[in-house]
């Protein structure tokens, strides 16, 4: 018979295991799941609600247009003329009214989008700050007395273009 003391399971050390993934999947789902789902609901209410109110004024158009049809269906060729004129513009303002809607959703998205772009630019620049930072006091102390200011300085400028470069 073999020794079973190899392939023991230790309930403790699986218990605590268990506990910890499930403490950690719930701060996740608390401080980031929940906030990133609510902003993008948030959003997404926002242009359900300019898609509606677009869908009711072309509603109210459409019924407006029928209500001009049927009060001017037994007129002469002249009254036919001004239904015809009058269902040109309740389409042309449906038309008009659902392309601002649409305008508008697509300039949350864009203003989003450069949003997202400065934060991201803020970040980098705020990381090149540190950078200077760090190397300027590394090097005052290594290269105290070998290189004057000038010089210093010109070596961090040039380090930094380069730091940028890679990050674009």
């Amino acid at each position: 018979m073999q020794n079973l003391d190899v392939i023991s399971i230790n309930i403790w050390d699986t218990l605590i295991s268990l506990a910890n993934l499930i403490i950690l999947y719930l701060i996740v789902k608390k401080f980031l799941y929940k906030p990133v789902k609510n902003v993008l609901k948030a959003r997404q209410n926002e242009i359900e609600s300019q898609y509606n109110n677009a869908e009711n004024a072309e509603k109210k158009a459409n019924e407006s247009r029928e209500q001009w049809e049927k009060m001017l269906s037994g007129a002469n060729s002249k009254s036919d003329e001004i239904i015809k004129n009058a269902t040109d513009t309740a389409k042309m303002r449906s038309e008009t009214i659902v392309n601002e809607a649409k305008e508008r959703a697509q300039g949350i998205v864009r203003q989003a989008e450069q949003e997202a772009i400065l934060e991201r630019k803020k970040a980098t620049d705020g990381i090149k700050k540190e950078i200077v930072e760090v190397s300027s006091a590394l090097t005052s102390k290594l290269l105290e007395r070998e290189i004057n200011k000038d010089d210093h300085r010109t070596l961090i400028d040039e380090f930094i273009e380069e730091i940028g470069e890679s990050y674009e």
